[in-house]
């Protein structure tokens, strides 16, 4: 059985590219993401750089998973929305996003997540505040945190579309 470790560790849903340039550095490190569960990852030995990490927010489709599988990439796992894959190094470039339009969806649908989930938590936690519960002080610490992911996300879509902008 190969050696395995486990590390806790949490990353904000607006910092998934921190967290997957720390599990492609983990890999260089020779340990390969194996399983991932609510900020836990499982890692195996590996030769250092065997792998690259991908991960992607993206609803549960097995034709997708099976497409990748196609292409050499392994299904490590999923937590809620987000998938990861990891494919051997030796098998070049691996990159889940094929244009900037792509990146732009993907960048798009977390927006839209982030939104709909803090003007949720708004919205609880003015009812809540109203009706003499404390507990709404908490969902609206909740939803400016999230509306505070969104300006991340929304960052990172101003740099693609300049990006895009200067390429076209």
């Amino acid at each position: 059985m190969a050696e395995r470790k486990t590390i806790r560790k949490w990353f904000w849903v607006w910092d998934f590219d921190r967290e997957e340039r720390w599990l492609n550095q983990m890999a260089m490190q020779g340990w390969a993401l194996a399983e991932v569960g609510f900020c836990r990852y499982t890692f195996e030995k590996c030769e250092p750089g065997e792998y690259v990490v991908r991960l992607q927010m993206q609803k549960n489709d097995p034709d997708y998973v099976a497409f990748l599988e196609e292409i050499g990439a392994e299904y490590v796992g999923r937590i809620v929305q987000w998938i990861y894959v990891r494919r051997r190094a030796e098998e070049g470039p691996f990159e889940l996003f094929s244009d900037t339009q792509s990146r732009l969806d993907h960048l798009n649908w977390i927006a839209r997540m982030l939104l709909a989930v803090g003007l949720m938590n708004l919205v609880i936690g003015v009812v809540n505040a109203f009706s003499g519960n404390a507990v709404g002080a908490v969902n609206v610490a909740l939803a400016t945190l999230l509306m505070y992911g969104l300006g991340r996300i929304h960052g990172k879509v101003e740099q693609l579309e300049q990006q895009r902008e200067l390429t076209e």
